[in-house]
């Protein structure tokens, strides 16, 4: 089973070929990843596939699903890499998983219970995500923006998960439970995906759409002036 794989959600953005030889395991192999240039999205990653996929001796006929980032991150760059896979799943008719760089976070940190997964968002605040862990279960509970104060408040009773070495320290300092993880990566992202695929939760493209969280600078600014 070939697997795309697009992660336009940061300021470097990612595509994979990844192939899992068994449906019925969670085992993949990430066959290649290609980093794209921050900015650049929009120009880099359709040539960037075809590259990739003509390298291996593939078409994009032999696709057999897509696994795509949906937020949280940047505006253009999340709204480049899912329009991609929209066009692409229109066109093969193949299935879609979208993944939640926050579900990545939290089940990298293999605890159960309750679990809040940060990333950093800039500007002091923090994409926070509360869930159920059971397993290789994540029950997602909320995803929100969150400041410092609010991200303390709502976390109340988790174990906090996160790469950020700024915000595991503010958990620390504030009494809670901390697991380090690694920054959500190609296979990481690949294993969730196909978790997905493999229990039929999937969109179609016309469902498939960016969980932004924090809404851009142009529709603040017009917010704003309103």
């Amino acid at each position: 089973m070939l697997l795309l794989v697009t992660d336009t959600s940061g300021k470097q953005g990612s595509v994979a070929l990844a192939r899992a030889e068994e449906w019925d395991r969670n085992e993949v192999e990430v066959i290649e990843v290609a980093f794209l240039a921050g900015g650049m999205f929009s120009a880099q990653l359709v040539p960037q596939i075809a590259v990739l996929l003509d390298k291996h001796g593939l078409r994009k006929a032999d696709i057999d699903a897509f696994i795509g980032v949906s937020g949280p991150g940047s505006f253009t760059g999340l709204r480049v890499g899912l329009a991609a896979i929209k066009a692409l799943g229109e066109i093969l008719k193949k299935p879609i998983a979208a993944v939640s760089l926050l579900e990545v976070v939290a089940l990298a940190g293999k605890t159960e219970g309750k679990v809040a997964a940060l990333l950093d968002a800039g500007r002091g605040e923090a994409y926070f995500g509360a869930y159920e862990i059971a397993g290789a279960a994540a029950q997602v509970l909320q995803e929100r923006l969150l400041s410092k104060d609010e991200f303390l408040s709502a976390a109340s009773g988790s174990t906090v998960i996160t790469p950020d070495p700024a915000w595991a320290a503010v958990a620390r300092e504030s009494g809670f439970v901390v697991f380090a993880v690694e920054a959500p990566n190609a296979e990481m992202i690949t294993r969730l995906g196909l978790r997905k695929l493999q229990a039929c939760d999937t969109v179609s493209p016309e469902q498939l759409e960016a969980n932004y969280m924090r809404r851009s600078d142009t529709e603040m600014f017009v917010r704003s002036s309103s």
